[in-house]
């Protein structure tokens, strides 16, 4: 393990290392910011629907003491939503989308000895390759987090009233009751932690393959699961150290 992380470590570095022009690595991180944010909206958005649909629904359940209003049922869905689903569990959805899709991509790269090719015309195949996906990771999580907050919300809000649960006007009281501002930063902060580590496992995988065709589905599937693990051990240890 110890060797793992240091060669981790040495790959994370030499991305900095001969990095290519900036024009090139723009262009390259807005392709790669299709590819990761984009193609990733439709699966976010049904995931984080129908979670604060059914967060809701239950949440509705098991509210039966008659003293508690019915606005805390809006409440406590906002506050999951923002504290723990939208971004945990939207980054463990792309961590299964994502970054099966760089660790084969690299992979693939690595077997049919593309990456060879760029070494030896003098390109620093990390910086070229790697540095792009993970900073468009960077930048299109936060942003895909804040779509998941809103439609988790608001599958919250139409399962709530079209169940005849709560009325509209309980739960949007409930959403706007105890607001806290910081609690939005603490998820975005999550969202680029997240995919900083999802990005740069599913790299560090992919670019060290080894092998064929069975290695490179063998990288991925480590890939998505090191960065769930990764996710979660991280999710406890910002959740300790800025709440």
């Amino acid at each position: 393990m110890v060797k793992t992380f240091g060669e981790f470590l040495i790959f994370m570095q030499s991305m900095l290392v001969r990095k290519e022009r900036l024009a090139v690595l723009w262009q390259r991180t807005l392709d790669e910011a299709i590819l990761i944010g984009i193609d990733s909206v439709f699966i976010v958005s049904i995931v984080s629907a129908f979670i604060g649909a059914v967060t809701c629904v239950q949440i509705a359940y098991n509210l039966v003491n008659p003293l508690i209003p019915k606005s805390t049922i809006g409440f406590m869905v906002r506050e999951m939503t923002i504290l723990e689903l939208a971004p945990t569990i939207t980054s463990i959805v792309l961590a299964g989308k994502v970054g099966s899709s760089i660790a084969g991509g690299l992979g693939t790269m690595r077997i049919t000895e593309q990456v060879d090719a760029l070494e030896v015309m003098g390109i620093n195949s990390a910086s070229y390759l790697v540095l792009p996906k993970i900073v468009a990771a960077m930048l299109m999580f936060p942003l895909l987090v804040i779509l998941a907050m809103v439609l988790s919300i608001t599958g919250g809000y139409l399962a709530g009233t079209l169940s005849g649960a709560m009325s509209a006007q309980e739960y949007v009281e409930g959403i706007r009751s105890d607001f806290v501002p910081y609690n939005i930063l603490f998820a975005l902060i999550k969202s680029v932690v997240f995919a900083f580590l999802v990005s740069a496992i599913s790299s560090y995988k992919g670019y060290y393959t080894r092998g064929g065709a069975l290695e490179v589905g063998a990288a991925s599937t480590g890939a998505v699961t090191n960065s769930i693990i990764a996710i979660l051990l991280a999710d406890y240890v910002l959740a300790a150290v800025l709440l």
